[in-house]
């Protein structure tokens, strides 16, 4: 053998490339099967999780990219001057799965960056449309998602509305409690907006948030904390900790990688590589979402010569009577809401939202695991402040500026779920139930105000 090969040396060479191509061979004969192997178990996986083959899915829901903020900007959030931060213009609003209807498309932020097919001020085209602002935080900003369709139908119900065209304009952003509420209404009125009807729905940011912002050092009546502190460090980098800034990097890098992966599972043809990528999407959208939530709870550093001035406790007040003061707060700022509509004779309904940290509904295992959460930043502020919100409204019954339609009790003997999450917001059917409270509020009021919406005999 050994004088062969050396007086063959092709056949070593021969025999050494005969062996590469067999294991090159092997090789790819593994890594088809490996494929064949690993788009088949995808292919059983896809159509477990949605009911159809994915080759011939033609319903395939698309990733939407995460925008960027316009401009390139660090935030998708702005800061108005008026009336504190609001969303930048363009922004696609994500309606949770949960409280999706049909193949309703997507709103975004309107010119003043609000979420409303209509930029503001808004003009009628015909006398037939009936114009409704709506007007609180977030839970109102759902509302005029997935609960203002059940309140125009409710609405249309009655004689007088059956030719109308309601025009539903939200004036409701996440976090605003009062005095944002007034100070936004002023502005639109300033700028020609008119309107038919007025809703508010609020109550608990003013007593979450605002104990949130006497904890922080700042007065209650001053924006939420939660969402001015992340502003006041992009605008003024001498507050911004080496932790936020670390937390602000992540939050960009993740941003572009859950991007390109929604990219990627957009336009794949394989069912192997959207499984895996969706998979992937998964674990970075969670860690996304968690440097958010890590740089909104990161403290500032502090700074005396902030360009932006928020006024600090005017004076220092504890437990009940920290509570009993916004409460007199968010009355009194209610009633320039009113004044400010009554002088153009613009009906005006302010409802006490309802919340899972004060009621007596009773939850079942299930919603409770979903709606309480005893460390909720929100939990403390609202079962120490609900109470005085409740009396302010008692003590306000008799006056007819002051008035509040109290709905903190309207899901306790509903046994359904109620509450999507651990901090205020509501099922498809809590706000349906919503919709109908404020709907016969509305006619009931009417019929008795004699004001521009006037109930007519059937």
């Amino acid at each position: 053998m050994r004088r062969d090969a050396y007086t063959n040396p092709g056949a070593v060479f021969l025999s050494r490339d005969m062996a590469l191509i067999r294991g090159l061979r092997l090789l790819a004969i593994n890594v088809l099967v490996f494929c064949i192997a690993a788009e088949a178990i995808a292919l059983a996986t896809f159509y477990y999780q949605h009911g159809w083959l994915f080759y011939l899915d033609p319903y395939r829901q698309p990733y939407a990219s995460i925008a960027d903020p316009p401009g390139g900007g660090l935030s998708a959030i702005g800061l108005s001057p008026y009336f504190g931060p609001t969303h930048q213009p363009g922004i696609p609003f994500d309606i949770p799965e949960p409280l999706r209807q049909g193949d309703r498309p997507p709103v975004a932020t309107n010119n003043l960056g609000f979420v409303s097919p209509f930029d503001y001020p808004f003009t009628k085209r015909s006398d037939r449309q009936f114009v409704v602002g709506l007007f609180g935080g977030s839970v109102a900003l759902w509302f005029c998602q997935v609960g203002v369709d059940r309140l125009i139908a409710d609405l249309r119900r009655d004689p007088f509305f059956m030719d109308k065209e309601i025009v539903p304009l939200c004036a409701s952003h996440e976090g605003y409690k009062q005095p944002q509420q007034a100070l936004l209404l002023a502005y639109l009125l300033s700028l020609g907006q008119t309107f038919d009807l007025v809703v508010n729905i609020d109550g608990f940011n003013e007593v979450a948030l605002g104990n949130l912002n006497d904890q922080h050092g700042w007065d209650p009546s001053m924006p939420s904390v939660m969402h001015l502190d992340p502003l006041v460090n992009l605008v003024d980098q001498s507050t911004m900790t080496p932790e936020k800034l670390d937390a602000l990097g992540a939050i960009q890098h993740d941003r572009q990688r859950l991007n390109w992966l929604a990219g990627w599972i957009n336009t794949t043809r394989l069912a192997s590589v959207d499984v895996a990528a969706e998979q992937y999407y998964a674990i970075v959208l969670r860690r996304y979402q968690a440097s958010l939530a890590r740089f909104g709870d990161l403290p500032s550093n502090p700074s005396r010569t902030s360009l932006i001035r928020v006024t600090p406790r005017t004076r220092p007040l504890e437990g009940a009577a920290l509570f009993d003061e916004i409460a007199q707060e968010w009355m009194t700022a209610s009633s320039l809401m009113y004044d400010m509509l009554a002088a153009r004779r613009v009906p005006y309904v302010h409802v006490l939202q309802p919340n899972q940290y004060h009621t007596t509904r009773t939850f079942g295992p299930d919603e409770a695991k979903v709606a309480l959460n005893p460390d909720s930043p929100f939990k403390q502020g609202s079962e120490a402040g609900y109470p005085a919100l409740v009396r302010a409204v008692a003590a306000g019954a008799g006056e007819a500026r002051t008035s509040v339609l109290d709905a903190t009790h309207l899901f306790d003997r509903e046994p359904s779920p109620m509450y999507i999450d651990d901090c205020c917001h509501y099922t498809l059917k809590g706000y349906s139930m919503l919709a109908d409270f404020i709907a016969a509020a509305v006619l009931e009021a009417e019929a008795q105000s004699g004001a521009k919406v006037r109930r007519t005999a059937p």
